[in-house]
């Protein structure tokens, strides 16, 4: 990093950072970043005038935008600068921070790794697409990844709250954009991948790079990977931990160190025979979804990893609880049918969930779905297919089309599969798909999981999914 001029730089006092300049107060140092839509250097002199005390910049910034007094700093990664600068200025953060990345399953492994910290009585918390939570607070956020500040300042004060364990989602645009790079992550785990963020990432293996980061670039090392055995990016994986001197907990059916040996499924849940570091354990999973037993020994892994009595663990596991809007059981149609609501907004996500969700369905498998829009569009035709071939009925729908014609891209899903149905309006879709249900039957909505929101264009309107499978629900029981 250079800076201008040094004397001048070791005398000026910082009382805070941000990188929007709306955000400036007097003494701050602003971090002007290039982003998607707007060069953050185009308001270096809106951040001056609010009493910046610095400035952040890359390398190939003109030096002469700030004034004499004003130290300037240039940096050939300030993105990555900002995030170190940050962790420095907020210095507490948890002794143990496990972060997770992979396309699907990241919210369920950091919900189930808290509570089983919690079960073992640790003070606990996960961060996250459902925002921060922990057995005393539940607060939003807007990011799955927040900015490095943000990011960094809620860390700070679940250290202040006495949280000494912490589970967070690294989503691969938090990663490439390097906010986690102040993060002291003690624990790594890789999920899976399949194909997701295109639009942000542009090709398969500069999504996979991104989420590498958090192995190679963002655990210090020393620290401890807990990898999937089962998926194809293991190999890799486990060779960038060597490198970087990592501990490996593999898990999976293939896994060395978390072992599924033998699963069944039931109604309500699944038995599983799981050899943990040799030891052989059965336990009763209460969740739907065979993808789930890999979720749970992803979140038991990081768990051990941290220090956490193994027999008291795998014990938890047993208490584990459905995490909102993951193959989340939210009604029971009067025929007995089951209706789930899961998040699954990607190719392999859905054909993961409707695949599980086969296993536990006696009559039919119905799927209401749609894309979002201003997103990744080579999907929809995939999820189409995927829909078409996995469940007996489907119905596309709208989901979030943003600033896109809702029309357009219920057609570019529909090209994909044979024999889906089209009702555009999503709540009309859930209500018409409960309607028709019968005994043995399930439908998955799929898409929102925990959303509680639709946009359309420039709207943002209240619609939550469970809500309305259950009013439908409670329609169809006031019936005569």
């Amino acid at each position: 990093m250079q800076s201008r001029p040094t004397a001048v730089m070791e005398a000026t006092e910082i009382s805070g950072l941000t990188a929007d300049s709306r955000r400036v107060e007097p003494g701050f140092l602003f971090a002007a970043l290039p982003g998607a839509e707007a060069d953050g250097r185009d308001f270096i002199d809106q951040a001056l005038a609010r009493g910046a005390a610095a400035v952040l910049a890359g390398l190939d910034t003109d030096a002469g935008v700030t004034p004499d007094g004003v130290p300037l700093l240039l940096d050939e990664s300030p993105r990555h600068r900002l995030a170190v600068m940050v962790a420095a200025f907020y210095d507490q953060q948890p002794a143990h921070i496990a972060a997770v990345t992979g396309t699907n399953g990241k919210t369920s492994v950091i919900s189930f790794a808290r509570q089983i910290w919690t079960r073992l009585e640790y003070p606990a918390a996960s961060l996250g697409t459902l925002g921060i939570e922990a057995s005393h607070l539940c607060e939003t956020l807007s990011l799955t990844t927040p900015d490095p500040v943000a990011l960094i300042q809620e860390i700070a004060k679940l250290a202040d709250r006495g949280i000494s364990h912490l589970a967070f989602e690294a989503s691969s645009h938090g990663l490439a954009q390097y906010r986690l790079d102040g993060v002291r992550v003690t624990s790594a785990a890789f999920t899976n991948l399949s194909r997701d963020h295109l639009d942000f990432h542009g090709t398969n293996a500069a999504y996979l790079a991104a989420k590498m980061r958090l192995f190679a670039e963002v655990m210090a090392p020393g620290g401890t990977a807990v990898l999937n055995a089962d998926a194809a990016e293991f190999d890799a994986l486990e060779a960038i931990c060597a490198r970087h001197r990592h501990r490996v907990l593999s898990y999976g059916r293939t896994g060395h160190d978390l072992r599924l040996v033998e699963q069944t499924l039931d109604r309500d849940g699944q038995r599983l025979v799981l050899d943990v570091m040799g030891t052989r354990y059965t336990i009763r999973l209460p969740l739907v979804g065979d993808f789930q037993a890999a979720n749970a020994l992803a979140a038991l892994g990081l768990v051990l990893a941290e220090g956490g009595d193994r027999a008291a663990a795998v014990a938890a596991l047993e208490h584990l609880a459905v995490v909102r809007g993951r193959v989340e059981d939210v009604a029971e149609h009067p025929s007995g049918a089951r209706i789930y609501v899961d998040y699954a907004h990607t190719p392999g996500a859905l054909e993961a969930v409707l695949g599980a969700l086969r296993r536990h369905t006696d009559g039919r498998l119905v799927c209401v779905f749609g894309c979002g829009g201003d997103r990744d569009r080579g999907k929809r035709p995939e999820m189409g297919e995927i829909a078409s071939r996995l469940a007996d009925h489907t119905i596309v729908t709208d989901d979030n089309p943003r600033t896109e014609d809702a029309a357009a891209i219920r057609a570019e899903i529909l090209a994909g599969g044979r024999d889906g149905e089209e009702i555009g309006d999503r709540a009309r879709a859930i209500t018409e798909a409960i309607s028709r249900l019968g005994a043995g039957d399930t439908l998955l909505i799929a898409g929102k999981g925990h959303e509680q929101v639709q946009i359309v264009g420039d709207r943002v309107i209240p619609f939550d999914d469970a809500a309305t499978a259950r009013a439908a629900v409670a329609a169809l029981e006031s019936e005569p």
